[in-house]
């Protein structure tokens, strides 16, 4: 409502007993420092900034503003329920430790430096041992068990929620040289080459289709979570032959040529030569009308396909979901 409401800022009534509160809720279920830390003065989220300028604020303070200005407000009557685990504390903390409130909510204060704290070593420690697409493990085990788990769940952050339980196998369970994998919110992650990798969860490969890419430009393919990027080059495939394309999954039978002069390899050899990680092996093979292989995705264009030096070529490459660069403007996309 704020946002087509044209308004980027939302005041929440929030105040200290909230914050003591939520520090205390989340301590109970075992919150690392993110969870102690509560809720934060302020913060940016879709394009929208949530601010609580009564944090630190005690709630009779408030009260008292409110009744000495003859200001009304609403009670929720859910307020009362106890089935609710924060009203059952207020209806028993409160009464018994009234000073607790203050400790509490200083407590969450330090807890928000801490965080910050873990965040800028993270920072430091993941510019030499990690890109956004690959961590180094044998680097990341290098540091203290501290340091270790702190790097190794800024670098998951991005990509998924994982739980303490998952930070603590990918640490023990993982060793040197050895491919492993785990499962995790949204996705799987992957040990591979001594390096950790996030891969969405694999999916059913949509059925073969028809595919012209006679035009340069990227083309989307949202089934196979990725696009054909078709640029004009010195080398590639003439136009004439990606006009009429199969895109379908990997059989068993194909085989792949990397350069003029090499041998052609199975794919299962063509991708470990190349380094492509297992879960990088699912996307979709392109066959002309004759049922020649064109290109594989992550290995790039066959060999045998390459156009005669006087034809006008284009070069193919698969770009994955995560690997698409942010374009603006119709121009830019091949329809």
């Amino acid at each position: 409502m704020a946002v087509v409401s044209g308004i980027d800022l939302l005041l929440l009534a929030h105040h200290r007993r909230d914050q003591a509160e939520t520090f205390l809720l989340q301590a109970m279920r075992g919150a690392g420092t993110a969870g102690i830390a509560g809720m934060p003065r302020a913060q940016w989220r879709d394009g929208l900034c949530w601010a609580r300028p009564w944090l630190e604020q005690p709630r009779e303070l408030i009260q008292a503003y409110a009744e000495q200005q003859g200001l009304r407000w609403i009670e929720d009557p859910s307020n009362a329920d106890a089935r609710y685990a924060r009203n059952r504390l207020r209806q028993t903390l409160w009464p018994a430790f009234p000073a607790a409130e203050a400790g509490l909510a200083q407590a969450a204060r330090w807890a928000q430096q801490a965080e910050r704290l873990a965040a800028e070593v993270a920072a430091e420690d993941l510019v030499g041992l990690a890109t956004p697409e690959r961590l180094d493990l044998a680097a990341l085990a290098a540091l203290s068990p501290a340091r270790a788990s702190n790097a190794l769940r800024a670098w998951l952050a991005p990509h998924t929620s994982a739980p303490a339980t998952l930070v603590e196998r990918l640490l023990t369970e993982w060793r040197p040289g050895e491919p492993l994998s785990w499962p995790a919110p949204g996705g799987e992650l992957h040990a591979y080459r001594d390096g950790l990798y996030w891969a969405q969860a694999p999916v059913e490969p949509p059925p073969p289709s028809a595919i012209d890419l006679s035009r340069p430009g990227l083309h989307p393919q949202p089934g196979w979570h990725g696009a054909w990027l078709v640029e004009t080059a010195g080398f590639g495939v003439s136009a004439a032959r990606l006009a009429s394309l199969t895109q379908r999954a990997r059989a068993c039978a194909e085989q792949f040529q990397r350069a003029p002069k090499s041998a052609p390899r199975s794919l299962k050899k063509a991708y470990q030569e190349a380094g492509l990680p297992p879960w990088r092996r699912g996307g979709p093979l392109l066959f002309d009308a004759e049922g020649c292989l064109i290109a594989v995705a992550g290995l790039g264009m066959d060999a045998r396909a390459f156009a005669n030096q006087d034809e006008p070529k284009l070069a193919l490459s698969w770009l994955d979901d995560s690997a698409l660069p942010q374009r603006e403007g119709p121009s830019d996309i091949a329809a």
